[in-house]
């Protein structure tokens, strides 16, 4: 027998899709969305909707925006000759929230993942190497997660890379074994940005 009507089971499964919320969140959820009014359930409908319709990826770095350009890659405060690479935009949001870094980054949108398929091609490999091409860059820190997927991509573009003799670094210690860097808190990144090792 179903506990809940149809329309509240859908909802709930399509809650569940989402990264981190299991059955109990998307039920909790549901709680709230039925007992708030109604004024509040359409501007939270409207608001996902507008995102969706007006984030984009960034033209230069491929971080989320709503305009062509991100507001880090238009901040002339930068500097433009430290680039950091990044799987994710997530990663650039948990990295900003250090206030450790003021260079510029580069996404991958994900990293080389043979369980998943997914290859090098796939990234935004091609992209950063065009960026390179413009001469500015003299430091590129490579801020891969630390699990295999990151080590691998890691690996990769550390052998792409070298011979274009720009100094490459690896984030440092304090990010575990595994571990995911958009969930780092952000004196731990602060820290692996500090304690960032050359590669050889």
């Amino acid at each position: 027998m179903a506990i809940y009507p149809d329309s509240i089971e859908r909802l709930i499964r399509c809650l569940t899709k989402l990264p981190g919320i299991g059955r109990r969140s998307a039920e909790r959820i549901v709680s709230y969305i039925l007992h708030v009014q109604e004024e509040e359930v359409r501007l939270l409908v409207q608001t996902i909707e507008q995102v969706k319709k007006t984030i984009r990826l960034c033209r230069i770095c491929r971080n989320f925006s709503d305009s062509d350009i991100c507001t880090i890659c238009q901040d002339q405060r930068r500097s433009n000759s430290l680039l950091c690479v990044v799987e994710n935009p997530q990663d650039v949001i948990a990295i900003e929230k250090s206030g450790n870094f003021n260079g510029l980054y580069h996404v991958l949108g994900g990293a080389i993942s043979p369980s998943e398929n997914k290859e090098h091609k796939e990234l935004e490999i091609g992209s950063l190497l065009a960026r390179i091409k413009q001469g500015n860059i003299q430091e590129i820190i490579l801020a891969m997660d630390a699990d295999a997927e990151g080590e691998v991509t890691a690996l990769y573009l550390t052998q792409l890379l070298k011979p274009t003799q720009i100094k490459l670094t690896r984030i440092g210690v304090g990010i575990p074994s595994g571990a995911n860097l958009e969930y780092s808190d952000s004196s731990t990144i602060a820290s692996a940005l500090d304690g960032r090792r050359a590669i050889q």
